[in-house]
C-alpha cells in the first residue's frame, strides 16, 4: 500500500523521450492495469489501442497537432502511444475512459516507464481521417476519443519538478 501512495505522489508527466521502445512485459503490465479501471456499472466501455509503429505514430502526431494549429510533435518523440476510446452509448463514457487513462499513467510509473496524458483524441477521432483509422483498425461502434497516453523512457530534461500543492485543495465540511 505504501508503494502505491508513493507512486501516486511521485508520478510526473514526461515531455522528452529516448527513441528506445519500452519492454513488452512493462507494456503488458500497464495495459492490464488499464483494464482494471473502474467503469460505470462495470460496463467496461473503453478500449485501448496500442500504437508502436513509427508511421502511424507520425500520422497521429500530425492529426493531433493540426487540432491545435501547430506543426510540432505533441507526442514528444515517445515510442508508444496508447489511445483510449469509449463507447458513446454509455452515459459515463468520458469518465470511464479517463479512469482507464489514470490507471495507465500510474501503472507506467510503477513499472519504471515515463508517460504523459495527451489531449485532443476526441477531435482527432471525430475527423474524417480519424474515423478512417478506426475503420482500418476494425473498431466498430460509436467510439469517442477520450485521450492519448504516451509511453517511453524519459530524458531528465523532459520531467519538471512537482508544483507545490495549493493550500485549499481539500475542503473539509
Amino acid at each position: 500500500m505504501k508503494e502505491t501512495l508513493i507512486d501516486l505522489k511521485t508520478r510526473r508527466s514526461c515531455r522528452k523521450y529516448k527513441p528506445e521502445q519500452i519492454r513488452e512485459e512493462e507494456l503488458n503490465a500497464i495495459l492490464e492495469a488499464g483494464t482494471y479501471a473502474p467503469t460505470g456499472m462495470g460496463a467496461q466501455s473503453p478500449v485501448i489501442v496500442v500504437v508502436q509503429d513509427q508511421p502511424t505514430i507520425s500520422l497521429l502526431s500530425k492529426l493531433n497537432a493540426e487540432v491545435n494549429g501547430s506543426s510540432g510533435d505533441p507526442f514528444y518523440g515517445a515510442p508508444t502511444v496508447l489511445i483510449v476510446l469509449a463507447e458513446r452509448s454509455r452515459r459515463t463514457y468520458v469518465e470511464d475512459g479517463n479512469m482507464v487513462i489514470a490507471n495507465l499513467l500510474n501503472a507506467a510509473h510503477a513499472v519504471g516507464v515515463d508517460s504523459c496524458y495527451i489531449y485532443r483524441a476526441r477531435e482527432v477521432f471525430e475527423s474524417e481521417k480519424g474515423r478512417a483509422l478506426l475503420e482500418k483498425w476494425g473498431i466498430k461502434g460509436d467510439y469517442a476519443g477520450i485521450g492519448n497516453v504516451i509511453l517511453g523512457y524519459g530524458l531528465p530534461e523532459g520531467i519538471k519538478a512537482p508544483a507545490p500543492r495549493k493550500d485549499d485543495y481539500v475542503i473539509r465540511v
